[in-house]
């Protein structure tokens, strides 16, 4: 009997166990006469919770007849995890009206369920709740408080929970750091690390992940260089979880020698990580890269999510090359994610771009379902192919099936007005998306609509409403006014336009070669001259056009 007892005290110390030998456990116990012991009730309960059989869990924590703190605890813990919020509550409730009275593990568990359910009323209800149970100095309240707000973005609470906490762990720095960064306070989350270092904590990997998840701008590099250096001189380098940062750090910033020489040095970068590495490869403009490590990522047997298959979709559109477009969507077929609606926007896209809008419309066709997403994506092509009849008609079954047209709906149907010289047609598609929809206009939509009245020679109107705009007027409106100067020989007004371009520091090199043709084409080669010398003194490198489409087996 002896030797029974201590092989169930091995097993119930054991953290986890199978749900059939939890059962012969529980049997046991109930043979034994223990159950009505919440020791053991507490052991099983947590078993039973580990193996997701929450009905069993709670049969025995009802049947027991004395409650612990930690059979509450555990029964609490149980639903929270597997997201029964209102249940976990329901329970907390119980508990406070019973003789066992909360502890702080009671209020961390649920604090953390707050935070997991981004309940916000639910998380200052806790915080009360910790401060009247004179919980307020907890080092384990008080974590998981700095957590959950840090998590929710609240900062500023994070940071008053944090100074008020007389001993604070790492979990605490790492978490008030890691809220900083996520939400875009970098700069506070490099002092509070400088506080750290002051204080003799020694940072870990999580640290230093917190630090670089805030670098989000080419403009940060040199920030993020130096939290790479410490890295090194913390030994962390061999750390997948701080690399995988880094790559995502350096990829952020265009850095991709950098992002690939961290990422080479990883034995087996995760998914996250090649995300990280392509997505940034795309939007460095490399796409023959990001089509390449997509590659090998299938030949490394990794499958892509959704988002990274649309991602590199978006970089074959960007080569005008059909080919590696539809070998993906040959592997979207094979792994059956075809109706997956992400990615049937992004394959409707590729097609349209690459010159087959025949074929991104049969993708339309067959989507099991359709969004504004789907929508704007065809409504996009056909624009571009000057299908604008069809792109009105999109437009019309979007409004019969219920769906609400978003910012690009519109932007994409001016587009399209634009392609085909539809002035008439894009003031009133301009007017209905203000005044219907309620949608403010951005950059893009004054982009089209000055494109419209500019290419049918109404420049003076086009300038008009462009200085009716509150400044700072965005740089791509100027420019698709001096395009359409370009076009119409306007060279007068085009030094007017080049000069507002210059004052806002644009130093996009398209606008300097076109202020240099038209010059030319008025004859003033001087002028002329003097700005091609201008971009080669700056070293201005104007984006090179693509004037064919690659095709499956031929250039059309």
């Amino acid at each position: 009997m002896l030797l029974q007892f201590q092989l169930l005290h091995l097993d119930l110390s054991k953290v986890y166990q199978s749900l059939s030998r939890t059962k012969q456990l529980h049997s046991l116990i109930i043979k034994t006469h223990l159950s009505p012991d919440p020791f053991y009730a507490t052991r099983i309960v947590r078993f039973y919770a580990v193996n997701g059989d929450l009905h069993s869990a709670r049969k025995v924590f009802d049947e027991s007849p004395s409650r612990s703190v930690y059979l509450w605890n555990s029964i609490i813990r149980a639903h929270a995890q597997a997201h029964k919020f209102d249940h976990a509550f329901s329970l907390f409730n119980r508990m406070v009206r019973s003789e066992t009275k909360p502890d702080n593990f009671t209020y961390a568990c649920l604090i953390r369920a707050c935070s997991d359910n981004f309940d916000l009323e639910g998380l200052r209800l806790m915080h009360c709740g910790v401060t009247v149970s004179g919980l307020g100095l907890d080092s384990i309240c008080s974590s998981a408080l700095v957590t959950a707000y840090s998590k929710l973005g609240l900062v500023d609470e994070a940071s008053r929970v944090f100074h008020g906490t007389p001993q604070l762990d790492l979990v605490m720095w790492n978490s008030l750091i890691s809220g900083y960064g996520n939400f875009g306070f970098w700069d506070k989350g490099l002092e509070l690390f400088s506080m750290m270092r002051c204080m003799k904590v020694v940072p870990d990997g999580y640290t230093f992940v917190g630090l670089l998840s805030g670098l989000k701008d080419s403009s940060l590099l040199s920030v993020g260089q130096g939290i790479h250096g410490l890295c090194l001189k913390s030994n962390l380098d061999s750390n997948d979880h701080v690399c995988s940062v880094l790559v995502s750090m350096y990829s952020r910033c265009r850095c991709m020698d950098s992002a690939h020489k961290v990422f080479s040095g990883l034995f087996e970068p995760d998914l996250v990580t090649w995300s990280s590495l392509i997505t940034g490869y795309s939007h460095s403009g490399d796409y023959e890269k990001a089509l390449f490590f997509f590659r090998c990522l299938n030949m490394e047997g990794k499958k892509a999510d959704p988002i990274l298959i649309a991602s590199v979709l978006a970089a074959a559109s960007q080569i005008a090359n059909v080919a590696p477009g539809s070998e993906i969507h040959a592997y979207v077929l094979r792994r059956g994610l075809e109706s997956d609606v992400m990615i049937s926007s992004a394959l409707i896209a590729m097609y349209s771009k690459c010159g087959f809008m025949g074929i991104g419309t049969r993708v339309f066709k067959i989507m099991p379902e359709k969004n504004i997403v789907s929508y704007n994506s065809l409504i996009l092509g056909l624009g571009l192919h000057g299908l604008a009849a069809e792109a009105f008609r999109m437009f019309n079954e979007i409004l019969r099936n219920g769906l609400v047209p978003d910012e690009s709906t519109f932007s994409a149907l001016l587009c399209a007005c634009c392609h085909s010289g539809l002035v008439k047609d894009g003031r009133e598609i301009f007017r209905k998306m203000r005044k219907e929809f309620g949608i403010e206009a951005r950059a893009e939509h004054y982009v089209h609509l000055v494109k419209l009245l500019g290419m049918e020679g109404r420049l003076e109107e086009a300038y008009n409403l462009i200085l009716s705009l509150p400044e700072p007027v965005d740089s791509g409106i100027w420019g698709a006014l001096l395009s359409c100067c370009d076009a119409c020989g306007d060279s007068e007004l085009a030094e007017i336009i080049a000069q507002k371009l210059f004052e806002s520091n644009s130093e996009k090199s398209a606008y300097t070669v076109m202020l240099s043709n038209i010059y030319a084409g008025d004859g003033r080669w001087d002028d002329s001259k003097k700005l091609r010398d201008y971009i080669t003194e700056r070293q201005l490198r104007k984006t090179t056009g693509v004037s064919w489409i690659k095709g499956f087996s031929r250039s059309a």
